[in-house]
């Protein structure tokens, strides 16, 4: 069976090496694969959410696209494609958000970050938080169940918009299915030893914090930014732990296994700071080289890149047309020209119910929620070390008819087996209505 896997970059600034360590460099090696069935796209209309600067997204699309052709990608053998060259993308977000919970989305690490800065600075929670960055899980959501993509290569910071995608698409499923999965659960797919790369002062290697190595800069450049990499102050010939050092951690992301090992040793009796920085760069050097000069060739023939994205962007609406058109059929917008039919009672009773919903936090735990038909939260679980803990508590739950609910500070908890398992934010009786509509299906 073909796997798909779908793969973007936001088009808000040019490519660094953590861009190419966590996404490209490992996207492009399982394009390689015959098993694998490649979709690569330009997030422009996600930079929009973050840039208000045309000539800056204009710029960074057209370098992304050079930096993906420059490191080996071949068009012919995946999709590639702009985000903004696929109008059914938008259309779906909007089918998604007219099913997507606001709760949902109030829990998105984004939204939430900005609103909790706010507050700390004591601005309104909302202050410059626009409906892009409020929405835009569901604009990843469609991103992804557009092609129905079964595998989504993501750091761990960007899990919960998968978990959220799977949300998204399992509502979608329940109200207009009538036992159809239009969407195929899509599944994160982290590369641990590469997932986050750090930057020169050790975060997250990210533009929003200006600490990254850019890709394609000339050697010199190259350089004189791994200098800049924040070291210890152990001098010449004293001993350094590797596993303190994020200069480490940039080295062993392009290096062999023996070469790390070397490497480490070396720290450990006492290599210097300087070398240790000339060490990585002679490795970065040796890597990037070639992809540069053919980064600068691609640059130089910006027709070329549009004829490339545009022949990707024919074969991705090969597969987005008619799958929106059946979307479009399933919600009720459908042609004049075949006989309109009346819902039976049943069936509208049937795709709206109370339902316990399972999601994956940033930090790998997981957690469940109960929600009534309109997809107001009722309940929220303890977290649990993994997916199926979480499923069976929730399956026990599900099949109570006097849930064992306790009074505490300002809220109640459900207990199971003498064990407070989860939160309730809804009255006892909401709760019971909830589930005698779930055991009733």
């Amino acid at each position: 069976m073909t796997t798909r896997v779908l793969t973007g970059i936001t088009t808000s600034g040019t490519p660094h090496l953590g861009n190419y360590a966590g996404a490209i460099r490992p996207a492009i090696a399982e394009s390689r694969n015959p098993q694998v069935d490649s979709f690569y796209f330009l997030a422009d209309y996600h930079a929009l959410i973050k840039c208000d600067d045309p000539l800056r997204i204009q710029r960074s699309r057209l370098e992304i696209a050079a930096t993906w052709l420059a490191c080996g990608l071949d068009p012919e053998r995946v999709t590639f494609y702009r985000q903004s060259d696929i109008p059914e993308i938008p259309e779906l977000t909007w089918l998604l958000t007219c099913v997507a919970a606001k709760g949902l989305l109030n829990r998105a690490h984004a939204y939430k970050a900005s609103t909790a800065a706010n507050v700390d600075a004591g601005e309104d929670p909302d202050a410059g938080v626009t409906m892009g960055l409020y929405s835009y899980p569901v604009l990843m959501a469609a991103d992804i169940l557009m092609f129905n993509a079964h595998k989504i290569p993501v750091g761990r910071d960007q899990i919960q918009h998968v978990e959220m995608a799977r949300d998204i698409g399992q509502r979608f499923n329940h109200l207009f299915g009538a036992g159809r999965e239009f969407f195929v659960m899509p599944e994160a797919l982290i590369a641990d030893n590469v997932a986050t790369l750090p930057g020169l002062d050790g975060r997250k290697m990210s533009k929003s914090y200006d600490n990254t190595i850019p890709l394609f800069v000339p050697a010199k450049q190259l350089k004189s930014a791994i200098a800049k990499i924040v070291t210890d102050s152990k001098l010449p010939n004293e001993p350094k732990n590797p596993d303190d050092s994020h200069l480490f951690d940039i080295y062993r992301a392009f290096a062999s296994d023996a070469q790390t090992t070397q490497f480490a040793d070396d720290l450990r009796q006492g290599l210097a700071w300087g070398e240790a920085k000339n060490q990585l760069f002679e490795l970065l050097n040796s890597e990037l080289a070639e992809p540069r000069e053919r980064y600068q060739e691609l640059l130089a023939r910006p027709d070329h890149l549009e004829d490339v994205l545009q022949a990707g962007a024919v074969k991705a609406r090969a597969v987005a047309t008619p799958f929106l058109a059946e979307l479009r059929d399933a919600v009720g917008l459908r042609t004049f020209r075949v006989p309109v039919q009346t819902a039976t009672p049943e069936k509208k009773k049937k795709a709206k119910g109370a339902r316990f919903v399972s999601s994956r936090a940033a930090d790998g735990t997981f957690q469940f929620f109960l929600r009534d038909a309109a997809g107001v939260e009722l309940a929220q679980s303890i977290s649990f070390a993994d997916g199926k803990a979480a499923g069976q508590v929730s399956q026990q739950l599900a099949v109570q008819v006097q849930p064992d609910l306790r009074e505490q500070a300002d809220s109640l908890a459900w207990y199971l087996d003498d064990q407070a398992v989860a939160t309730v934010s809804a009255t006892v009786e909401q709760i019971q209505a909830a589930l005698a509509e779930m055991q009733a299906e």
